[in-house]
């Protein structure tokens, strides 16, 4: 897949471009490779954020002025030193195979990346702001396929989402994920710049001269060096030629003016995002909220066969809370919220599910948004939904949200006949869970909630479907049974963004941790540990604004979308002219 013989010239037609060499591939593979995992340590568990726009800029120098087979390839290498462990607790009770196949299946998308980045080469290097820009839109189109296809996309992984420690995540206020992502990618389309100047600089035998367009390379090169990634028409329009004096003074400056402008726009950028405006409380009315998290009696795929056990620790959790308050040692809760799956048991059709469920909500005197499974509505179908169970009435079934984006292969079995000749395992799930038709809004009495049910929290529109329809507080309910605690704080971190995005309050609530509240300035409080039975109540200060984010829904995303697939037809048109080197 990485080719070797980058030097082969295409034919082309009118007054040719000379381009400059890329980085040997003996660079360039262990850049690819360190690209990936700077990402990933960028990423909850680690939450070393900064690195994010570090491995941003590896994979850029790594793959630009490669031919395309060789930029897809540096990219693959990224994307499998990202997602194989990233996705690592996938594999935790379901075997490899799965962990594999999804892997690679997210590495084929960075190695589209890293061939649009090869393409774009041309672009990058006619000006010394092109190849920031272009990084920063080439991510967001990259990360636009991959939330949307196959079966729906699968967010997981995005830039944004290693950001929540970070200034720039405040730029969610502005336009989402999407201008978090590309505020990281133009970061480190900012360092790439300044460090592939630096090495023109700094190379024995070389010097950055900003006056001289003419390129000069030294006839005895057999191989494309670091030296010649600063050849021919560079970022700026620099070019290197043999030094001839050591410059001096004004001139000193201005050979090292793009390589300190574009690390400092770096930093700025990143700490400019401070002045972003974010709220730390909701500006509503209070409301006092508590999250069971009953526990699992075992972590495992088998914790379905648990269904009572799982059922009943999230009732016994919760009148041991209504005891806490008739003692005063707890608030009394406005609206109580349950996990996903702390009903697997459908407690509209077994009555004594039902009943624990009601004895639970009576005994606390509060509603209990509950995530249970329901079955139908025709044979071999269930629901995986979000059900408010009032007190004294119990299950409101106008108050019934049905997870929209069911996940392939986990939830329901695309192509049935065909998964099952790559594995047996995809029938151990027997009724395939159906999509809903309609937002998570649900009127819990003094608070609307926005309700989105695990991994539905990577998907924008699931979310702020909920916010335009007049949520004031943001719910996930997750289980991470049957994953571990990496999974559960990658999953925070998404919440954290949310909160952002739409300036609402957010809490996650999971079966097993990680549980906890979020502010809508994307700080937590009272966070759960992992596999373990906690209750945690909290008042909450509502909203009803809407960010400019919330405002302009997807246009951020299409329009920096767009502007990518213009910068691939506007390569093109570039490199009918263009030599490459050889």
């Amino acid at each position: 897949m990485l080719d070797q013989d980058e030097t082969r010239t295409p034919r082309v037609t009118g007054t040719p471009v000379v381009a400059g060499r890329p980085l040997p591939l003996r660079v360039a593979v262990p850049l690819a490779v360190a690209a990936g995992l700077a990402l990933l340590v960028a990423f909850p568990p680690y939450g070393v954020w900064p690195l994010a726009p570090v491995g941003v800029a590896l994979l850029a120098a790594a793959a630009h002025r490669r031919r395309l087979r060789a930029g897809a390839g540096l990219g693959f290498l990224t994307g499998v030193a990202l997602f194989a462990p990233l996705l690592a607790w996938t594999n935790l009770h379901t075997g490899y195979l799965p962990w594999v196949l999804l892997s690679l299946l997210q590495a084929g998308y960075l190695a589209l990346l890293g061939a649009a980045t090869a393409w774009v080469s041309p672009l990058a290097d006619r000006g010394r702001w092109a190849w920031p820009a272009l990084t920063g839109l080439l991510w967001v189109g990259q990360e636009a396929l991959r939330d949307r296809t196959p079966f729906g996309g699968f967010p997981w992984g995005r830039l944004a989402f290693s950001q929540d420690e970070s200034p720039l995540l405040r730029l969610a206020a502005l336009g989402g994920a999407p201008v978090v992502t590309f505020a990281v990618a133009l970061a480190g389309g900012l360092l790439v710049t300044a460090a592939w100047h630096a090495w023109g600089i700094l190379r024995p035998g070389t010097r950055a001269n900003p006056t001289d367009n003419t390129s000069t390379t030294r006839p005895t090169d057999t191989e494309p060096s670091l030296a010649d990634a600063t050849t021919g028409p560079t970022v700026d329009g620099a070019d290197a030629t043999p030094a001839t004096a050591a410059p001096s003074g004004r001139g000193s400056a201005r050979r090292w003016a793009p390589v300190v402008v574009p690390a400092v726009l770096a930093v700025a950028l990143t700490a400019g995002a401070l002045l972003v405006p974010v709220a730390s409380a909701g500006s509503g009315a209070g409301v006092t909220v508590a999250i069971v998290q009953g526990n699992v009696p075992r972590l495992g795929l088998d914790f379905n066969a648990q269904r009572q056990a799982v059922l009943n620790n999230h009732v016994d959790a919760t009148i041991e809370l209504a005891g806490r308050v008739a003692a005063g040692q707890q608030p009394q809760p406005d609206v109580v919220v349950w996990p996903e799956n702390s009903s697997d048991i459908d407690p509209l059709r077994n009555p004594a599910a039902g009943a624990r469920i009601s004895q639970a909500a009576d005994t606390i005197g509060a509603p209990i948004l509950v995530g249970a499974v329901l079955l139908g509505p025709d044979a071999g179908q269930v629901r995986n939904a979000g059900i408010l169970w009032r007190p004294g009435t119990g299950a409101d079934m106008e108050q019934l949200y049905t997870k929209r984006h069911p996940v392939p292969f986990a939830e329901y079995v695309p192509l049935r006949d065909v998964a099952r000749m790559v594995s047996k395992q995809v029938d151990l799930i027997r009724n395939d869970f159906v999509p809903g038709s309609t937002p998570g809004v649900v009127r819990a009495g003094p608070a609307v909630l926005g309700d989105v049910i695990c991994f539905e929290v990577a998907y924008d529109e699931v979310v702020r479907d909920t916010v335009t329809g007049g949520a004031q507080l943001l719910v996930v309910q997750t289980n991470n049974a049957t994953f571990n605690v990496a999974e559960a704080r990658q999953q925070l971190a998404m919440v954290r963004l949310r909160a952002v995005e739409h300036g609402r309050p957010a809490l996650m609530a999971s079966t097993v941790g990680v549980s906890g509240f979020v502010a809508p300035d994307g700080r937590v409080s009272d966070a759960t540990g992992f596999n373990t039975r906690e209750v945690v109540v909290r008042q909450l200060r509502l909203d009803d604004g809407r960010t400019l984010a919330t405002r302009l829904g997807w246009w951020p995303e299409v329009t920096l979308a767009a502007l990518a697939a213009a910068a691939l037809v506007g390569a093109a048109v570039l490199r009918r002219r263009r030599v490459m080197p050889g």
